[in-house]
């Protein structure tokens, strides 16, 4: 079970980047063994026990070690995570900026009003809007949302992910979720 780490904005975004170059998740023990092949056979030997613990697969409450932060910037390839960090300050892509899309707030609604959204690969909820932000399930096709489920937003951001806090199932809140991850939300549409 992945436990949660707390890290600097730049480790994260690290191993984000690590992912994306090795063109998956990292979550299983077959994964953490095949990257750190990839890492060795680059020369950067980082054991599957210290990435099932960066990746917060095994508990743990050490920061990683510069080494294994500059074995994993190299692969991306950098000459060492300070560098990698050097190179995220003058990124253009995490600048900040405005951007047009369509979007959906809770502002453009009123208590009654029904939205359907869906995102990769065959997600579909339809939704009520209850007011004052909170949306209740209606329908859902393919999700882990469930029919009477309700969550809070603010709005939905078409190509963006839906991040949540929490659903309310029944009395229970459940832990934070977030719909389409990769990709963001893919349909976005006013009832």
């Amino acid at each position: 079970m992945t436990s949660v780490k707390v890290f600097k904005p730049e480790i994260v975004e690290l191993l984000a980047q690590v992912e994306r170059h090795f063109g998956k998740s990292v979550n299983t023990p077959s994964d953490y063994y095949e990257l750190s092949m990839t890492l060795h056979g680059m020369k950067h030997s980082v054991s599957v026990a210290t990435l099932k613990r960066l990746w917060g697969y095994v508990s743990d409450v050490h920061q990683p070690r510069m080494a294994t932060l500059d074995a994993l910037a190299y692969y991306l390839g950098h000459r060492s995570f300070d560098d990698f960090c050097q190179w995220l300050k003058g990124s253009t892509a995490y600048n900040s900026s405005f951007y047009l899309t369509k979007q959906l707030s809770v502002s453009d609604l009123c208590a009654g009003d029904e939205v359907e959204i869906g995102w990769a690969p065959n997600r579909v909820i339809h939704l009520s809007y209850k007011g004052n932000a909170l949306f209740q399930v209606l329908q859902s096709q393919n999700s882990k949302l469930q029919v009477g489920d309700s969550f809070e937003t603010g709005g939905f951001v078409m190509g963006q992910p839906l991040i949540l806090p929490y659903i309310l199932r029944g009395t229970e809140r459940t832990p934070a979720y977030i719909a389409g991850k990769s990709g963001g939300i893919t349909l976005l549409k006013r009832l």
